[in-house]
C-alpha cells in the first residue's frame, strides 16, 4: 500500500511532538540567558549557577529512568499530558524564588518531569509510525530540540530587557498549557482515534517491515506482565542502547555549554555577536536532524533489512563526525569554517540520536519503549555529569589558568570525534543484527 494513497494524520501526531520538544528545550535554555542578569540581581557568583544547573542535571538523569516507566504504566495521552503539565509549573515557578536553594528546587523539579518528553514521544512513534518511517518521524521532533535552541536567545532577552526576568520564565513556561489544549484535542492512541481512517490505521498496524513472528511477539508482549528494570537490563539490546547513549550524549551537552565560550575564548566573540554563528549551528543541526531520518527509510524502500538500514545509517553519521577534530586548524584559516565544521558535527550528532533512538523500537515491543528509552537516557544524562564534572571541569580551569585554552578544545574535539564510532562498534557487538526481543 502506498502512503500517498492514505491519510497522513500520524504526521500531525509528529508536529505535536515536534513542538513539545521545541518547547522543552525552550524551558531548560531560559536559565542560562539569564545568567548574567541574576548574577548582578540576585548576587550569584559562577560556584552558585553551577550548583544550580547540577540540580538539573542530576534530578533530569533520575527523572528519565522513573519517566520510562511511569510513561508505559499510564499510556502516551496521560502520560505525556502530565509531564509536560508539571514542567510548565516548574518553568513558571522559577519566577517565584529569588534564593539559589530555591533555583535549586525549581530546576530540579524541571529536569524530573522534563525527563518524561523523549520517552513519551519515542513511544508515541512507536505506536503511530512502521518501523520504515519512525526514524524520519524521530528526525523530526528531534529537531525541536534545535529550533528551542534558536528561539531561546531570539526572545528571552528581549523579555528580560523589558518586562523583567520574572516574565522570561512565565511567558516561556506558560507555552506548554497552550501545547496541552492541542494534545487533548489531537492525540489519542490510533485504535481509539475517532479521525484516523480505517485504511490509515491499518497501514500503520501492518508494519511492512515486520516478519510475522514480530508482529505476533509484539501482540503478546504488549498484552503480558509488566516489565522490570531487572527483567530489561538482563537484555543485551538494552545496554547496547544505553552505552550508545552514555558515549554520545555528552557531545550534545558539550556543544550546547561551551560552544560559546570556545567562539569567545578563540575568536574574542561576546554577547550577541555569537547569536549568529551559534544560530548557524543549530540550524544545519535542524537539518541535519531530518535528513537523518529520511536516510534510513531511503535504504529500507530499496529493499535492505531495518537493522542493516539502521546500521549503515548511523556508520554513516560516525563518519561525517570526525572533521571536528580538525575544527580549530580550520578556524586558524577563518572562524567560519570552524563553525561549519562544528556545524557538521552537530547535525551528524542530531542525525546519529533520531536512529539510536528509533533502535529502541527496532529491538522492543511498544510495551517496553518507554521504559528501554528511560533507561538509555539516563545512562546519556550521567554520561554528561561524569564528562563535566571529572573531564571539563579540570581541563578547562587547568589550561584557562595557564592561558592555554587551545590545547582543551583540541582535547575536547577529539573526544567528540572519537566518541560516535566507539559507540557503534559497542552497540555492533552486543546487538549485531538487532534482534527483536521476545517478553514472555
Amino acid at each position: 500500500m502506498s502512503t500517498s494513497s492514505i491519510g497522513k494524520f500520524r504526521w500531525t501526531i509528529c508536529s505535536l511532538l515536534f513542538f513539545a520538544t521545541t518547547i522543552n528545550y525552550l524551558d531548560r535554555a531560559v536559565i542560562s540567558l539569564l545568567k548574567s542578569t541574576l548574577t548582578d540581581q540576585l548576587h550569584w557568583d559562577d560556584a552558585d549557577y553551577t550548583n544550580v544547573e547540577i540540580a538539573f542535571k542530576v534530578s533530569y538523569a533520575i527523572g528519565l529512568l522513573g519517566a520510562g516507566r511511569l510513561i508505559d504504566k499510564l499510556g502516551t495521552r496521560i502520560g505525556y499530558a502530565l509531564a509536560t503539565g508539571v514542567w510548565s509549573i516548574a518553568a513558571v515557578c522559577h519566577a517565584l524564588v529569588n534564593s539559589v536553594f530555591g533555583f535549586g528546587v525549581a530546576r530540579s523539579a524541571l529536569g524530573v518531569s522534563e525527563a518524561g518528553n523523549f520517552p513519551a514521544a519515542i513511544k508515541t512513534v512507536a505506536e503511530w509510525f512502521p518501523r520504515k518511517e519512525r526514524a524520519l518521524a524521530t528526525g523530526i521532533f528531534n529537531s525541536g530540540a534545535n529550533v528551542g535552541a534558536i528561539i531561546a536567545p531570539l526572545t528571552v532577552p528581549y523579555i528580560a530587557v523589558h518586562w523583567g526576568w520574572k516574565w522570561a520564565f512565565v511567558i516561556t513556561g506558560a507555552l506548554g498549557f497552550f501545547w496541552l489544549i492541542f494534545w487533548f484535542l489531537l492525540y489519542e492512541v490510533p485504535a481509539k482515534h475517532k479521525k484516523l481512517s480505517a485504511e490509515e490505521l491499518n497501514y500503520i498496524n501492518s508494519d511492512p517491515t515486520a516478519t510475522p513472528a514480530e508482529a505476533a511477539a509484539d501482540k503478546a508482549s504488549d498484552a503480558g506482565q509488566k516489565l522490570s528494570w531487572g527483567k530489561l537490563l538482563g537484555f543485551r539490546q538494552t545496554w547496547a542502547f544505553a552505552i550508545g547513549k552514555l558515549l554520545t550524549d555528552p557531545i550534545w551537552w558539550f556543544y550546547l555549554f561551551w560552544l560559546p565560550d570556545f567562539l569567545e575564548s578563540q575568536y574574542g566573540l561576546k554577547g550577541t555577536a555569537v547569536s549568529l554563528p551559534v544560530a548557524v549551528v543549530y540550524t544545519m543541526s535542524t537539518f541535519g536532524s531530518i535528513w537523518g531520518g529520511w536516510l534510513p527509510m531511503s535504504f529500507i524502500n530499496k529493499g535492505m533489512p531495518v537493522f542493516r538500514a539502521r546500521k549503515t545509517s548511523m556508520f554513516i553519521y560516525a563518519l561525517l563526525v570526525i572533521p571536528i577534530v580538525f575544527a580549530q586548524l580550520a578556524g586558524s584559516i577563518d572562524m567560519w569554517l570552524a563553525v561549519i565544521v562544528i556545524g557538521i558535527a552537530a547535525s551528524a550528532h542530531q542525525a546519529w540520536s533520531a536512529n539510536i533512538f528509533t533502535t529502541v523500537s527496532d529491538m522492543f515491543p511498544k510495551k517496553a519503549t518507554g521504559s528501554v528509552t528511560g533507561i538509555g537516557g539516563m545512562a546519556g544524562a550521567l554520561g554528561g555529569i561524569l564528562l563535566s564534572a571529572l573531564v571539563q571541569k579540570n581541563l578547562f580551569v587547568h589550561y584557562r589558568a595557564i592561558h592555554k585554552i587551545e590545547i582543551a578544545y583540541y582535547i575536547m574535539f577529539a573526544v567528540c570525534g572519537g566518541a560516535y564510532l566507539l559507540a557503534w562498534l559497542i552497540m555492533h557487538l552486543l546487538a549485531p543484527k538487532m534482534t527483536r526481543v521476545q517478553l514472555d
